[in-house]
């Protein structure tokens, strides 16, 4: 009598290799959004704002069908082990990636709103960090693609790279907040502009933590390093 073992597990490893093709797609739109957000900080264009805040509801519907996927792969197939934690490792992916699409959408937002602030240093600085968050957020999909624990540790461990710049920037608004008092509301919401890239940057070491335990089945309990000593706006 034939079995139909072998058809169910290749039905099964179809059905992960889509889940993580969708998790890819996602983080493509994800790093797209920054992208828009980073030359909408550039240009202050208040219509590619609004592009970038709609097409924030594509990354919506992504996390959506993931969860939807990831809830049928549990509830019908009901992993273990590896396979289990690829799954779950698929919806905390995706919730980082959401969260940052969301950030990515607050920085267009207000990079609007501070068309009256003049070019100066405290500006200079968020190009740098949009493009440092960025680069860990590509760097730890690729990380998650190839199944590279080494990898995902040391994006992990320089997390602080971003803190430290972050911590800079904010000294640097600060400076330029005292010096034209007259352009508070404008210097705040550079503050949460450099706060926004800063969470895009503690996404991406998130994903990274989930990425080490998929590669590895072991949970990083070393304390995540941090530079950011700043006063937190978001919350």
């Amino acid at each position: 009598m034939k079995t139909s073992a072998p058809h169910i597990v290749s039905a099964f490893e179809d059905a992960l290799k889509r889940l993580k093709s969708a998790i890819v797609q996602m983080a493509g739109a994800a790093e797209t959004q920054i992208d828009q957000a980073l030359i909408c900080l550039a240009q202050r264009n208040p219509e590619l704002a609004r592009e970038i805040v709609e097409s924030d509801a594509r990354l919506d519907s992504f996390e959506h069908d993931i969860e939807a996927h990831c809830m049928r792969l549990l509830a019908l197939r009901q992993p273990v082990a590896d396979d289990l934690r690829e799954v779950i490792a698929a919806l905390k992916i995706a919730g980082n990636l959401e969260r940052i699409g969301d950030h990515a959408a607050n920085t267009a937002k207000r990079a609007v709103a501070i068309f009256s602030l003049p070019d100066s240093g405290s500006m200079a600085g968020l190009p740098q960090l949009g493009r440092l968050v960025r680069e860990r957020l590509s760097a730890v999909i690729d990380a998650y693609v190839d199944n590279d624990g080494e990898a995902a540790l040391r994006i992990w461990r320089t997390d602080d790279e971003v803190d430290a710049l972050y911590t800079s920037l904010v000294a640097e608004v600060e400076r330029s907040a005292l010096a034209a008092q007259d352009q508070f509301t404008a210097h705040m919401h550079l503050m949460m502009i450099a706060k926004n890239l800063e969470r895009i940057g503690d996404h991406a070491t998130n994903i990274a933590e989930v990425v080490y335990f998929v590669s590895t089945g072991q949970t990083l309990l070393e304390e995540r390093p941090k530079a950011d000593h700043s006063y937190d706006p978001v919350g």
